[in-house]
C-alpha cells in the first residue's frame, strides 16, 4: 500500500483539486481529482478496490473507492451519491476546488493473483466504482487477463451510470458487458429483473474464474450463492463489503464485523476469510 508522504503514519490531509466532473444521473457525479503537489502526485498510488478519505474543510470527511484506472499517477476518479452532508458538499465542487485526501487505506482486490484467470465482475448500484476501477485496469493490462464478464444490476434505467464507460469496455477484447433493470420501461429492451439473473446464460471454466462484487448486502448474499452454483471455489471470490467505514485507519470502530474491521481488513475480502463468521456480513 502506497501512502501519502511514503509515511503510513501521517494522517494529515494532501490538498487536491477537482479538475473535472461529469454527471451520471440526477444522484450521482463523477469527480476527477489531482493532487497540487508534484511529490504527492508521483508518490500516490492504489489498488482496484482501495479507498480514500475526502476531507471538506468545515463539513467533514467520508471514504470513497476510486473508480478510474490505477496507471493514472496522481490522479483519480471518484463517483458520487448524495446521501448526506459530505456527498451534498461534494456534488457542490466545481472545477479548481479544493479537497482534502488521506489514503489509499485497506485491501482492493487482487490483481496480481488474478493474472491468467477470467474474470465475473457483478456490481449493483453503486457498487459499480471500485469494478470499474477493476475493468479498467484490466483493460490496460488486457494481455494478463483471460475472458472478462461485467455484470450490472440497477433498480431503474434512469440510475443508470458509466454509460460511455460501457460502450467503450464492450469494445475490447474477449469483454462481455450485461446489464439488468429490476424495473421494465419502454426505453430498455434487455434483461429485466435482479442481477443474479444474468447467470443463467453464463458459460465459464469455473476452474479458472474469479468471481468479483460490490453492492447492496441482499445482493452480496445472492452474488455469492450464484458464484458458487457457478462452481467458482470460495477463495476465488472477492467481496467489497464498503460496511459502515468512518475513520479509515481501524480506531472507530464503526466498521467492525465480528473479529474484522472493514476499513483495514478489507473493504474486498476473499470468501473464505469471512464465510463462518459468527456476524452475518451481509
Amino acid at each position: 500500500m502506497s501512502m501519502i508522504n511514503g509515511n503510513e503514519e501521517s494522517y494529515r490531509p494532501a490538498l487536491a483539486a477537482v479538475t473535472s466532473v461529469l454527471q451520471e444521473n440526477a444522484r450521482i457525479r463523477t469527480l476527477g481529482i489531482t493532487f497540487r503537489l508534484d511529490a504527492e502526485r508521483k508518490s500516490f498510488s492504489f489498488n482496484p478496490g482501495q479507498f480514500v478519505m475526502i476531507t471538506l474543510p468545515g463539513i467533514g470527511e467520508a471514504p470513497f473507492s476510486m473508480c478510474s484506472s490505477p496507471k493514472e499517477k496522481g490522479h483519480f476518479e471518484l463517483s458520487i451519491r448524495n446521501l448526506g452532508n459530505v456527498t451534498d458538499g461534494m456534488f457542490r465542487l466545481r472545477k479548481g476546488d479544493v479537497v482534502g485526501v488521506r489514503g489509499p487505506y485497506g485491501h482492493g482486490y487482487p490483481v496480481q493473483e488474478m493474472k491468467g484467470r477470467d474474470i465475473v465482475l457483478v456490481a449493483g448500484g453503486i457498487g459499480f466504482p471500485p469494478l470499474a476501477s477493476v475493468v479498467e485496469h484490466v483493460i490496460a493490462n488486457r494481455a494478463d487477463y483471460g475472458k472478462v464478464w461485467v455484470l450490472y444490476g440497477v433498480k431503474d434505467y434512469d440510475d443508470v451510470i458509466y454509460r460511455q464507460r460501457m460502450k467503450r469496455w464492450s469494445k475490447a477484447k474477449d469483454l462481455e458487458v450485461r446489464m439488468a433493470l429490476e424495473t421494465p420501461c419502454s426505453k430498455w429492451k434487455g434483461c429485466v429483473g435482479v442481477v443474479t439473473k444474468l447467470f443463467n446464460k453464463l458459460k465459464i471454466d469455473a476452474g479458472n474464474t474469479v468471481g468479483l462484487s460490490c453492492g447492496p448486502p441482499i445482493m452480496l448474499k445472492f452474488v455469492t450463492l450464484g458464484f458458487e452454483k457457478l462452481g467458482i471455489r470460495d477463495g476465488d471470490i472477492f467481496i467489497s463489503l464498503e460496511r459502515l467505514m468512518q475513520c479509515g485507519i481501524g480506531k472507530c470502530g464503526h466498521c467492525n464485523i465480528g473479529n474484522k474491521y472493514v476499513c483495514t481488513d478489507g473493504p474486498v475480502f476473499r470468501y473464505t476469510d469471512i464465510k463462518n463468521m459468527a456476524e452475518e456480513v451481509w
